[in-house]
Formats: C-alpha cells, sequence, structure tokens
C-alpha cells in the first residue's frame, strides 16, 4: 500500500494548533532551534530488509501478519516508514536473504520510495540450502582453506550486488570464534580471518568501505574471533584505509562505557558507522532508546563533538543504520520508535553547549560538567524532531497516523496473515 499527500496534509492539519503551542514554546527556549532542524532534515538512518518481520526468540517465532514475502515488499514497508518520517531514506540489504533480481526495476522501485542502497551485507553465521561446506566451525577463520574460500567468493559476490544497487559498503559480521577451551588456536584463527579480509578487501573498488563488526559472545561463547572493539581495529588498521570499525549498540559486554569507545575510534578515524539498538542484559536488539535513552545521548554527544572535530558531515560521514529484533510489537511501529529516539537524542547532543563544558572540563568543574549534559537530556526537544519531520514533508505523529490508516490490517489484507519474512 501507499500512503497519500493528502493523507498526511489531514492528519497535519489536525494536529496543527497542538504542535503549534508546543513548537513556539520549544522554539524560545532552544537556542540554535532553526540551526537543529536543518541538520535534523538532513539525518537519515538505514532500515535494514532483515527487520521488517516479527523477529524470532530461541524458542519461538511469533508473527503479526502482513510481513513482506520479498525485497519488493521490504523496500514498500521501508517506503511507508520514509513517508511517514521522512528519516528512513535508505535500506540495508543482508545477502543471501534479500538477492536483488531484476536490478533494473529494484532500482526504479527504489526512486519511488525516494530511497538509497545503504551498506550490503554478507552472511558467513548460517548454511544456506545447496551450499557446498557448512559454518559450523567457522567461515573465515575456518581450518579448512576449501570452507575459507567459499566464504570470501560469498562477501565478493555481495560486493558485486552493492556494486549493482549503488551501494558503496560492505558490512561483516562473523560468527566465527570457539564454544570450548582448545577447540581452536586463537592466533591461527585471527590470522585466517586477516587473511580471508585481506582477499575481501582487494575486491572493494576504490571508493568503498568495509565495515569490520564485533561482538562480545554469541553464538560462540568461550571466544570470538572478532571480539571486541580493539580486535575490529586491529582488522581494520591491518587491512588498510577503507576499513573501518562498525559499532553494534548491543555487541558489548554489561556495563562497557561505549561512549569511550567511539570516542576513540572517531580519533584514530576508524570509526565507520552504526548498528542501533538498546538492550538490558545482552545483545537484546530491543526498541533504540527503550532501556537506555541517557546512554544512547552520551554517545550522541561525543558523536556530535567527534565528528566536529574532524569537520566531518553528520548525515553522511558515518554508516548510519537500525539493527534491532521485533518480538512483540509491530515492526514497522518499532522501527518508528527506533528512528525518533534516533533523532531526538542527536538533536539533544547538537543542543549541547561545547564551549561551557569545555571550560568546565578544562577547570575540572565536575558538578557543572553533569549539569550540562543532564540539563540538555532533560530538555524536550520532541516538538523540534516534529517541526524537522513536518518540514520535510513528514507527519506530525508517524504512528498514530499509522494506526489511523490501520496500515497493519491492509498489509494483512493484501499479503495474508501466515506470511513470514526473511531474516532473524
Amino acid at each position: 500500500m501507499q500512503i497519500e499527500n493528502y493523507q498526511i496534509e489531514e492528519h497535519n492539519s489536525q494536529l496543527q494548533a497542538d504542535h503549534r503551542r508546543r513548537f513556539d514554546f520549544a522554539a524560545s527556549e532552544v537556542p540554535g532551534a532553526e540551526q537543529i532542524i536543518e541538520k535534523l532534515v538532513k539525518f537519515q538512518v538505514a532500515i535494514p530488509s532483515w527487520a521488517l518481520g516479527t523477529g524470532g526468540t530461541r524458542f519461538g517465532r511469533f508473527s503479526g501478519g502482513g510481513e513482506p514475502r520479498n525485497l519488493e515488499e521490504k523496500m514498500e514497508d521501508i517506503g511507508l516508514l520514509h513517508k511517514l518520517n521522512r528519516s528512513s531514506g535508505a535500506i540495508s540489504l543482508h545477502i543471501p536473504w534479500d538477492i536483488p533480481g531484476n536490478i533494473a526495476s529494484i532500482k526504479a522501485l527504489a526512486a519511488q520510495y525516494e530511497l538509497k542502497f545503504d551498506a550490503v551485507n554478507s552472511n558467513t553465521f548460517q548454511d544456506q540450502p545447496n551450499q557446498a561446506h557448512s559454518y559450523k566451525f567457522g567461515s573465515l577463520q575456518n581450518v579448512d582453506k576449501a570452507i575459507r574460500k567459499q566464504a570470501i567468493e560469498h562477501n565478493i559476490e555481495v560486493i558485486k550486488h552493492g556494486i549493482d544497487l549503488g551501494s558503496d559498503a560492505l558490512t561483516v559480521w562473523l560468527a566465527d570464534g570457539s564454544t570450548f577451551p582448545g577447540q581452536l588456536n586463537m592466533r591461527k584463527a585471527f590470522q585466517n580471518t586477516l587473511e580471508s579480509l585481506q582477499e575481501i578487501y582487494e575486491a572493494l573498488p576504490d571508493h568503498w568501505k568495509v565495515f569490520v563488526e564485533y561482538k562480545a559472545y554469541e553464538p560462540n561463547f568461550y571466544s570470538t574471533t572478532v571480539g571486541d572493539w580493539g580486535q575490529s581495529l586491529l582488522f581494520a588498521n591491518k587491512l588498510g584505509p577503507k576499513a573501518y570499525t562498525l559499532v553494534d549498540l548491543g555487541h558489548h559486554l554489561p556495563n562497557a562505557n561505549i561512549e569511550q569507545i567511539v570516542a576513540l575510534l572517531l580519533m584514530e578515524g576508524k570509526l565507520g558507522g552504526f548498528h542501533f539498538n538498546d538492550s538490558k542484559y545482552g545483545d537484546d536488539d530491543l526498541t533504540t532508546g527503550s532501556i537506555k535513552p541517557y546512554q544512547l545521548f552520551l554517545i550522541f554527544n561525543e558523536l556530535v563533538e567527534g565528528m566536529d572535530a574532524r569537520g566531518m558531515d553528520h548525515a553522511t560521514g558515518l554508516g548510519w543504520m537500525i539493527d534491532a529484533s521485533h518480538n512483540v510489537k509491530d515492526p514497522l511501529e518499532d522501527l518508528l520508535q527506533s528512528v525518533e529516539a534516533i533523532m531526538l537524542a542527536y538533536a539533544q547532543a547538537l543542543l549541547v553547549d561545547r564551549k561551557a563544558l569545555a571550560e568546565a572540563q578544562a577547570e575540572s568543574d565536575v558538578v557543572r560538567c553533569q549539569e550540562i549534559l543532564q540539563g540538555t537530556f532533560r530538555t524536550d526537544l520532541r516538538a523540534i524532531v516534529a517541526e524537522a519531520r513536518l518540514r520535510a514533508g513528514g507527519a506530525a505523529n508517524p504512528i498514530k497516523l499509522y494506526r489511523d490508516l490501520k496500515v497493519r490490517e491492509k498489509l494483512i489484507s493484501g499479503r495474508g496473515l501466515k506470511t513470514v519474512a526473511t531474516g532473524l
């Protein structure tokens, strides 16, 4: 289905008076509101093609119905999101879950929905039908050279798909590691992985990037070959200038200081991209900002400060993407909530008084530093974010309009109640 412009206009007209009242007050209280709005309008968060269906738990998957049955329908769903919030103008494909068929047709559909293709993602953490060799004991690290070669060739195939679509980055996440002590030689596992990544790196076009994603554990629980940001940075440095670290907010041990990690990676010029989500215990893949909104703000605070220090464009300097699993929510509503939380945290980070904070830090005035950050975090910028969305042509309240238009019901009517999208 499509959401028509007149439906958004009618929705906005009904909420105009209330929004104008709240925005006028916020704008009078927020210094530099217009500059913040301008940056918000430009900021886009890519939606992963595998997140349009209901996410599974370790024990089951409970579909809400109307899930997209193919890549075209996934693009339709992201088009709906972008129509509502005007901040979801990119799609990230996971191969082979979403292998594009007719490239010209897919690119035309993307243009229709005003979507660009973000980083393409390889998959060597699962065995696919008719696959010659199994990744049970790893892919790029595997002791068997034939298995490593198969994984390398898959990544190169993913790059070729990305080239066809106009993408400019490859994300590599590996499940490689070990479950029991002594299962593998960790040094050799690292060397095998590096040599495999070097072959993949050589296949990158000149203007491309490769993002090396890390994860502390799962599915292997004794060791992970790319287990933390230091190991990812080590790979990226050894590979060359087109290689970067990718930070997934859920891929850390409890209480890791992610703010410090991104600050140092930015300082080294090796932070490539982000996977946004939230967690209570581990890699929970929950709605962004639903558990630790203050941490999300603190991360954005370091991102804005670090990017400005390097003269980077906020909208294009890094790869911004959601990576979540929607177990009990409508996936589209969940994604709308995540994008809203990201935009709000970004707006708050833009509001931080950098000069005052730097002066307080220079004087080691710890109380003043805390007051500046917490005061900014407690400032209600929802009307500012909504104004940016309205100026870009979006809905004043995306979730309300989504429900008022009965989008999920219409998707179920058109696709069926028992459809299951590809992905985890």
